[in-house]
């Protein structure tokens, strides 16, 4: 594919209202993205309205909308990182070694560290689109229900990474995760289970209110006890940018997150919280040689980060080359391409180049301008760490009900938050780690449903797991991943 559609786009991009667009819609993005269970879905949903109404051009939208899409991404761990809230699925990861920084006097290094693991890992995915997007979206369309499977084992493999010393902890962490994938629809048969006829629970624990409920409630009450018993302690700020070392130090953590981050979201359904997960756990397995992930380590912080807007980026390959979203955000930008009656597909990168191209060089420009406007504003954001807790508590919580109640208008939703917020206490304070049962309930949910429509397709002959090249290697993947410590521990012992 030519690169001419490129340059068009740029000259397009570089226009002024364009710019101002990119702009808007990167600090509209950080905004919704700072709040929890809002989400990119949720703002490009009310832009998208308001734009085709106001008449603004199918390329200025698009522009407006991609803006916010990765926006959303960054603005997803300023609570993540600051408060454990994290704002959206893909920031989960981002918490676990994120909020141990802030607690450690370096949020703002943080946050810094995490625009600029965002920038790389946008700017790479981005020039990935522009290179490969035909051949990426013909790899897309080869994942069927049989490859997904075989991913989410892989997927699963991975998790062993986390074991630690406590492999009983994390396999009941993950257990768990996979139960409350069971709540709901089955996804083959349309029969109901574990809902207990509460209508509210026909499709599931939502995502949002698990991740909410086990971090920002539970989060609250580990602070009223401390407050409490009096052993509460105040956080700094610290420096607001981290050094030379610690950039050094995180660059091959960047880079795998980038690749995994990109793959990963180019598959349609998988998205930022699979690619993320994955990124996390690869980057546990490679470079936590000394117990450190989990306690604040820079690296468990730079990979899935990368992930995350790398996976954003990727998205936009299927969208664009194959009219199939990769994941919830572009296939609400896909229906904006079609209110505007532009069909998405490989002609669009040489019919329609104003579009392709100026969507694409848009991304290069804005992930640029979200970095210059969010690298200044770090001391600005950190600076709820300072607020006392008679403000910060009640505040965590208000994020927490609004979030939950402007989603899903539901009180049923709010109580399951709270309980499951009074179990991940209670998980907390018995030193089980939260990461498994997020990492079970969002591979968990992907996993069944494609073994099911395997099944379904292959009429139960399990060899339709093993009967493309791609599965192959992915259990090839997950083999090695699962033997790899072995051996090399047999080795270090042989030696």
């Amino acid at each position: 594919m030519s690169l001419d559609y490129l340059w068009t786009g740029f000259a397009v991009a570089l226009q002024g209202h364009n710019l101002l667009f990119g702009l808007l819609g990167c600090f509209l993005g950080t905004m919704v993205g700072a709040l929890p269970a809002i989400g990119p879905i949720n703002g490009i949903a009310l832009l998208l309205p308001l734009a085709y109404t106001l008449g603004v051009p199918a390329e200025s939208t698009m522009i407006l909308l991609a803006g916010v899409y990765y926006g959303a991404e960054y603005g997803g761990r300023i609570s993540s990182i600051l408060l454990n809230v994290p704002g959206d699925a893909g920031a989960v990861m981002t918490a676990l070694d994120g909020n141990p920084m802030a607690r450690q006097g370096r949020g703002a290094e943080a946050l810094a560290l995490s625009g600029i693991a965002s920038f790389v890992g946008g700017m790479l995915s981005v020039l990935g689109l522009t290179l490969f997007a035909p051949l990426l979206g013909r790899l897309a369309i080869g994942f069927g229900p049989a490859e997904y499977f075989v991913l989410m084992v892989f997927a699963f493999a991975t998790l062993t990474s986390m074991v630690g010393d406590q492999p009983i902890k994390t396999m009941i962490g993950a257990a768990l995760g996979l139960a409350l994938t069971t709540i709901g629809l089955d996804p083959t048969s349309g029969a109901y289970r574990f809902t207990f006829d509460e209508p509210e629970l026909h499709d599931g624990i939502e995502f949002i209110i698990l991740v909410i409920g086990l971090f920002s409630i539970s989060e609250v009450l580990l602070l009223l006890e401390q407050q409490h018993r009096g052993t509460l302690q105040l956080l700094s700020i610290g420096r607001g940018f981290p050094s030379l070392a610690t950039l050094r130090h995180c660059v091959g953590a960047v880079l795998r997150g980038t690749g995994i981050g990109f793959v990963i979201g180019v598959l349609p359904g998988t998205g930022a919280s699979v690619a993320s997960a994955v990124a996390y756990t690869t980057e546990k397995r490679i470079s936590d040689r000394s117990g450190t992930f989990g306690k604040g380590d820079p690296r468990g912080l730079a990979a899935p980060e990368a992930a995350n807007n790398a996976a954003a980026g990727g998205a936009f390959v299927p969208m664009l080359t194959l009219g199939v979203p990769g994941s919830g955000t572009t296939a609400v930008m896909l229906g904006a391409l079609l209110l505007y009656n532009i069909q998405p597909g490989p002609q669009l990168f040489t019919e329609r180049p104003e579009i392709a191209g100026g969507l694409v060089a848009s991304m290069y420009i804005g992930n640029i301008l979200l970095l210059a406007l969010n690298l200044p504003l770090v001391q600005l954001f950190v600076r709820m760490l300072l607020l006392p807790n008679w403000i910060l508590l009640p505040g965590i919580l208000t994020l927490a009900f609004l979030g939950v109640y402007s989603t899903y208008a539901s009180t049923l939703s709010i109580m399951i938050m709270l309980a499951i917020g009074v179990v991940g206490y209670l998980l907390r304070k018995l030193g089980f780690d939260l990461a498994p049962v997020i990492l079970g309930f969002v591979l968990g949910k992907v996993m069944e449903t494609n073994l099911r429509n395997a099944l379904a397709i292959s009429g139960g002959e399990l060899g339709i797991l093993f009967g493309s090249t791609i599965c192959l290697v992915l259990w090839a993947l997950a083999g090695l991943v699962l033997l790899a410590p072995f051996l090399l521990r047999r080795r270090a012992a042989t030696a």
